[in-house]
């Protein structure tokens, strides 16, 4: 039997959503006003997910208090009030999509999380663009 565990953590975060290699009116075309040269910024919720059996001796699939300490160490103080494109080293070739944001996380937070158990990685942009990640 497997169960899922959840942790919700928050953090804010500005980006611009652009190509290079793309000029500036081809830009706006493609990701519109995420494409501002002076970047914009949202209010992130991230839902982290890790199901597996529950251990018979603590009770737990992962003692929340842990994954809450990786979510602030791995997330939250890598990510929270930077801007992703100037900041983080992942993003300054990558687009800091909410889908390669979601990647990022995942591959932070994977490498600490027992390799039995799986994660999955929800990241709200706004209340009603969200995207989901499992590492598949």
């Amino acid at each position: 039997m497997e169960i899922t565990v959840h942790r919700v953590a928050y953090f804010n975060a500005a980006h611009r959503l652009f190509r290079k290699d793309w000029n500036d009116e081809k830009n706006f075309q493609v990701f519109g006003k995420c494409s501002n040269p002076n970047y914009h910024g949202h209010n992130y919720e991230l839902v982290v997910s890790v199901t597996g059996p529950v251990d018979p001796e603590t009770g737990f699939v992962m003692d929340l208090k842990v994954l809450k300490r990786l979510i602030k160490t791995e997330v939250e103080d890598a990510l929270d009030h930077k801007n992703l494109n100037l900041e983080i080293p992942e993003f300054q070739e990558t687009n800091p999509t909410a889908e390669n944001i979601s990647i990022y996380i995942w591959n932070k937070l994977r490498k600490h999380i027992a390799k039995h158990l799986k994660l999955a990685i929800t990241l709200y942009e706004t209340p009603r663009n969200y995207v989901t990640y499992s590492g598949e």
